[in-house]
């Protein structure tokens, strides 16, 4: 039993919180409740009952409803549920405060063995994208493929435009940007964000923009907020320095599933220069570069992402799925906790995997 793996448990489905997430149509809300865990997880069925499952998982100080638009798009294609990862979203702190990124990790990997639905499409962004790492590496029975848009992939050194988000994770840093930024109304917060986030701020129209300064009001609010954030960010930084076998690059070299990879032009957190070196890590892999697009492609452009999603689909149906206890095994010595002893030059590259590009119009392919 790998080091994310917990004894199965059954999911017990509850009410989304009285003040539960902002759905769109078609989607639905709920909580499942695990020992120590309560994840919220956003649903939008297929009309379509031999649907494949997939699930979705967001990025730093996002949420499921990062998740809506390529849902949607994806609706006749599997059966979407994307969570609420523990603190973010509606989902309240995990009982031992883990926010590592194994200990997402770990969440994912009980909501998938609780929610017995097979070997799932799984989505991950930025964090997520780490997280979704980890899991495919561990668990190779529980994914049936891999898409990460803007992974958190260890860059050294990362872009300039990257460190203010790192300091987050710095000692006494969240309370000094709190001090200097007190008399900012949230609309400006807001602004900031999007502008971090987005490759072009102005898609994001009117009512989104009003509906996301109503989220982050809510979310600042909350008494979990900056220690889920710092813990987080402090995560991904350790996850960043780790090496030897449990370097993120390492687990991406063992992840069986075919793997798709978005990346964004103008990304400002995750620079597209590691693009090439994420396709060569993962050993089936094709890569997406949307030259105007941000940190959050399936939000500025998901008719993008969905259509490579769909070739990714339609390139691998007629593979066999990986179940039962041989795929468990697949991959020897896959630990998903992280060991800060072991130390390694993250940003030497390495791995075996191979590249292809597809190119939906308006996007640009590349491949090594």
């Amino acid at each position: 039993m790998s080091s994310t793996d917990a004894p199965h448990t059954a999911a017990v489905p509850g009410a989304a919180p009285p003040q539960g997430p902002r759905l769109s149509p078609g989607e639905s809300a709920r909580t499942v409740r695990l020992p120590g865990l309560g994840l919220v997880v956003r649903s939008r069925t297929s009309p379509r009952p031999d649907a494949p499952p997939a699930l979705y998982v967001h990025g730093l100080g996002g949420s499921s409803q990062n998740w809506s638009a390529l849902m949607a798009a994806l609706g006749d294609r599997v059966d979407g549920r994307a969570v609420d990862l523990p603190g973010f979203g509606h989902s309240p702190p995990p009982d031992d405060g883990n926010y590592s990124i194994a200990g997402h990790a770990r969440a994912v990997i009980r909501l998938l063995e609780a929610e017995p639905r097979g070997p799932v499409h799984l989505v991950g962004n930025s964090m997520g994208g780490a997280v979704s790492v980890k899991v495919a590496a561990a668990r190779p029975d529980l994914v049936r493929t891999l898409t990460l848009i803007s992974p958190a992939l260890p860059e050294v050194p990362p872009q300039r435009t990257a460190l203010p988000t790192g300091l987050i994770s710095v000692p006494g840093i969240p309370a000094l940007y709190l001090r200097a930024t007190r008399n900012w109304p949230t609309e400006r917060r807001t602004q900031e964000l999007l502008a971090l986030c987005y490759g072009d701020p102005s898609v994001v129209g009117e009512q989104a923009r009003a509906e996301a300064v109503a989220e982050y009001q809510r979310r600042i609010g909350l008494p979990y907020f900056w220690d889920v954030m710092v813990r987080s960010t402090r995560g991904i930084v350790d996850a960043y320095t780790l090496g030897g076998q449990h370097s993120l690059w390492r687990q991406a070299e063992r992840v069986l599933a075919p793997t798709l990879l978005v990346y964004g032009g103008r990304d400002k957190l995750v620079s597209v220069k590691v693009a090439r070196r994420a396709s060569r890590a993962f050993r089936d892999s094709r890569l997406l570069v949307i030259p105007d697009s941000g940190h959050v492609a399936m939000m500025e452009h998901p008719e993008l992402v969905a259509r490579a999603f769909r070739d990714l689909l339609a390139e691998t149906a007629d593979r066999p799925e990986r179940t039962g206890p041989a795929a468990r095994t697949a991959v020897a010595d896959t630990p998903a906790d992280t060991d800060p002893g072991a130390r390694e030059d993250p940003g030497a590259d390495s791995g075996p995997g191979r590249d292809r590009g597809t190119g939906p119009a308006g996007a640009s392919a590349t491949g090594s």
